[in-house]
């Protein structure tokens, strides 16, 4: 068993981005933004999925906006282009899943 911190940290700074784990297949980071901050458009040759912990981003998916919340989560497959854009303050986790 392991048992890992994700403590929120937009108390003391503006944006937080920060590798929780590896494991053989997957990574996981924990992303926190505030309102209004955005990460431009990338992608990864993983899957991803955003699970949303607190607040509101928009995701930017080859060109499909989505609004992911703690009410939904989100699957991306490799190589999709997106960006994002915290419509409030975010606390999000990213699992990446290697083929």
């Amino acid at each position: 068993m392991n048992l890992f911190e994700t403590t929120y940290q937009l108390n003391q700074k503006v944006k937080h981005i920060a590798k929780v784990t590896a494991v053989d297949n997957a990574t996981i980071t924990n992303i926190q933004l505030r309102a209004g901050e955005e990460i431009v458009e990338h992608s990864s040759k993983n899957d991803a999925f955003i699970i949303v912990r607190k607040g509101k981003i928009r995701f930017i998916v080859e060109g499909k906006p989505v609004i992911v919340t703690p009410e939904n989560m989100l699957h991306m497959i490799p190589l999709e282009k997106h960006d994002l854009h915290a419509i409030e303050d975010t606390d999000l986790i990213l699992i990446q899943i290697k083929p």
